[in-house]
């Protein structure tokens, strides 16, 4: 059973999207561009992007075809759950700074509920794989700084 302030899991194909639950059927979460609840490969170019808009969705519409679980992160002290829904509802509609290592859907959920931003995955996946995904990561942030780039060019 779901209770509002838990964070949901959302098991995609190569990794875990996050959510907030603030009841009713609802869930507020980090979306990037690519995030639209439809499982694929489309949903890891989330790595080329640096903006992503928080979002107030029905659970449902972001789980999409995959599955989900609770996963309030084990025996860590959430803050009170008044000022994490209040909080959360009070970033709905903003467009906050996104990177996959650094500022991800996961590292959102645990900063509203925790107070701390922390991405458990990121941290296993580094460790598990050690340098070749820092290295994969960071081919792939570059690519994004040359396309924001040229981007921001063409615009002029």
């Amino acid at each position: 059973m779901l209770e509002p302030g838990d964070l949901v899991e959302i098991n995609r194909t190569c990794y875990q999207h996050w959510a907030l639950y603030v009841g009713d059927g609802y869930v507020i979460h980090l979306a990037p561009p690519s995030e639209d609840g439809i499982d694929g490969a489309h949903s890891i170019m989330s790595v080329a992007t640096s903006k992503a808009k928080v979002k107030l969705e029905l659970l449902k519409e972001v789980v999409g075809e995959s599955t989900f679980q609770v996963n309030n992160k084990g025996r860590r002290r959430p803050l009170p759950i008044d000022e994490i829904l209040r909080k959360a509802r009070a970033l709905v509609g903003e467009m906050l700074d996104y990177d996959v290592l650094r500022c991800n859907c996961e590292h959102f959920v645990t900063a509203l509920r925790f107070g701390e931003a922390r991405s458990d995955q990121v941290r296993q996946g580094m460790w598990a794989a050690g340098g070749t995904v820092v290295a994969v990561l960071g081919t792939l942030s570059a690519l994004r700084l040359v396309i924001a780039t040229a981007t921001r060019k063409q615009e002029q």
